[in-house]
């Protein structure tokens, strides 16, 4: 009795074939249609670091450090948080977070300072931190199964507080009003401010 199956090496060979030819028309597709299957990898940047730093495990001091990145030192930039504030790097085999204050990334070969504007300029890409990220670098690492002591979720921002009060007197001359008050930021700034008019 025959088989209307094909032999296994046919089948593999048919299937080469129309995975071929249909890899093809999508690529000739996409051409036609000016799109893209897979959009490019952002590319890395090249920076310097400011001071002495520590490598961190994730973005914040309170993740343990992977190395201490001496002064000077090449390091490379994969992308940073939406507020620049913290960047994935890597330094020779070890990766991790930097502070961005202590960052200069390289264009046209020279060192310029670090700013949300130069990254966006860059092209440099905003990236997130999760727990793959970490279960993708620190395995093996002495800290590795203690994800949950280390993350802390970005805190949601506090809106601005104003406080302050208000004096006024009255005398023979006329009179006035002060106002002395403090504006708390979202982060803990706060800053002082003083108004006075005469009634």
């Amino acid at each position: 009795m025959m088989s209307s199956f094909p032999a296994d090496g046919e089948k593999h060979s048919a299937a080469r074939r129309t995975g071929g030819i249909a890899a093809a028309l999508a690529g000739v597709m996409a051409g036609l249609l000016g799109i893209g299957a897979a959009a490019p990898a952002q590319a890395a940047s090249p920076a310097v670091t400011t001071g002495n730093v520590n490598l961190r495990a994730g973005p914040g001091t309170n993740y343990p450090a992977v190395g201490s990145v001496p002064r000077g030192a090449s390091v490379t930039i994969y992308g940073c948080l939406s507020g620049y504030t913290w960047c994935d790097s890597s330094w020779g085999s070890a990766r991790g977070w930097i502070a961005a204050g202590y960052l200069q990334v390289v264009q046209a070969g020279q060192p310029a300072a670090f700013s949300p504007a130069v990254a966006a300029a860059m092209g440099l890409a905003v990236v997130g931190f999760s727990q793959a990220y970490w279960n993708t670098h620190y395995v093996g690492r002495p800290w590795y199964g203690q994800w949950n002591r280390y993350y802390r979720p970005a805190p949601a921002p506090v809106p601005p507080r104003h406080y302050g009060n208000t004096k006024c007197v009255n005398g023979p001359n006329g009179g006035g009003c002060v106002n002395r008050g403090v504006t708390v930021g979202p982060y803990g700034n706060a800053h002082g401010h003083t108004r006075a008019w005469r009634n």
